[in-house]
This record gives C-alpha cells, structure tokens and sequence, in this order.
C-alpha cells in the first residue's frame, strides 16, 4: 500500500497560514507585496518570495480539489417560450 505524504512536510510555517495565503491571492486580486504586509501586521515575518513559491506548489492542487465541487458556470439553460399579455 502506498502511503500518501504530506504536501506540508519540511514547511516553516503552519498549513493553515500557506493555504490561507494562497486562497487570499487566488481569490482576490492582492500582490504578493501585499500579503506579505497582511501577514506582519498579523505578527508572521513571510516574504513575498516565499507566498510566491506557495502558490507556484499549492494553487494548482487546490485547483485540481475544488473543481469538481464548482457549479458550472456556462452551462445553458432551456425554457419554453410564455407569452403574457398586457392590458
């Protein structure tokens, strides 16, 4: 049986703080420089560099987790034809 490892392994901060990192700039459109400010106003010394190499390692794989949960957003919907009429 293959033992799966952890993606957090050898990582200096805690996974709730990369991934918290990574959703912020995926979700809203923050700069690396900014997150790295968010982050010691917050008390945690995190440089710019190191949020980019989280996102370059764990955006994708959060991608690849939430897509099949995501509605589909181009999906065409089919109605019939009603016709009112105003007096």
């Amino acid at each position: 049986m293959k033992r799966i490892q952890n993606p957090f392994k050898w990582r200096h901060h805690e996974p709730e703080i990369i991934l918290l990192c990574v959703r912020w700039y995926c979700r809203f459109q923050l700069s690396y420089r900014d997150l790295e400010v968010m982050m010691r106003e917050r008390g945690l010394a995190v440089d710019h560099t190191t949020v980019w190499r989280w996102v370059m390692r764990y955006a994708p794989e959060i991608n690849k987790r939430l897509r099949p949960h995501l509605k589909l957003a181009g999906t065409s919907y089919r109605i019939d034809e009603t016709y009112i009429l105003r007096r």
